[in-house]
């Protein structure tokens, strides 16, 4: 007697946290069941763990999250928000004049300064709530789970695991455009089209069609990892 019985694979990525994250990130997401986010690594500077990207009336800006200095290398747990610089008023001004006109910014702002004004001690802990409401705002269902301890690349492995940590990163980003067909939409600055932002940006101007346009850019990429 054979049984009916299918097992289903878990596709499982792993990465690093990041701050309001980019599109891509949200992109490749779409190829697996749940993120395994490596809460175990050291601190790494310069990189989308505490900066993004958004688009100004005159240019792409920057924002980054100022952390507390420590002499030796810290876990990502433990690295600590840096209050004492005025960032947090910058940030949310920033993002207010970016957006404050676009189609969607009204729905979905008030969820955000809720979660920016909570003030979080940790870095990890406001990337997370914000990546949680992201996720929930764009209806994808992807379970989010974290690493016990620092998974090594030899250890992850296996045909339904990809390690994505590092490869999405502010230096990188002509590598890591080539195999991702972004899909436009209406941006509110500019006639021309600033490919893969901060995910707020698709968020705030296209709202619940952010997911399906995040899906039909899926469909036109290869999206080796």
């Amino acid at each position: 007697m054979h049984s009916n019985t299918q097992y289903l694979c878990v596709m499982i990525l792993l990465t690093e946290i990041q701050y309001l994250p980019t599109i891509e990130y949200f992109v490749r997401l779409l190829n697996y069941d749940k993120l395994l986010i490596e809460a175990n690594e050291h601190y790494q500077k310069q990189s989308y763990r505490n900066r993004c990207y958004i688009l100004g009336s005159n240019k792409v800006e920057e924002l980054s999250i100022p952390v507390k200095k420590d002499k030796n290398k810290q876990i990502i747990k433990d690295v600590k928000i840096d209050y004492d610089q005025k960032w947090l008023p910058v940030h949310w001004k920033s993002i207010t004049s970016s957006y404050g006109k676009a189609p969607f910014f009204e729905y979905y702002s008030e969820l955000f300064q809720q979660i920016y004004f909570k003030r979080h001690i940790f870095l990890f802990d406001l990337n997370l709530e914000l990546l949680e409401l992201i996720l929930k705002l764009l209806s994808l269902d992807i379970q989010v789970d974290f690493s016990v301890t620092y998974q090594s690349r030899t250890e992850f492995n296996g045909d339904e695991k990809s390690d994505l940590r590092g490869l999405i990163h502010p230096k990188r980003k002509e590598s890591n455009l080539k195999d991702v067909s972004y899909v436009r939409y209406t941006q509110l600055f500019g006639d021309i089209f600033v490919e893969n932002l901060s995910i707020v940006d698709l968020l705030f101007c296209e709202g619940p069609n952010a997911s399906q346009i995040l899906k039909k850019s899926h469909s036109n990429s290869s999206l080796n990892i």
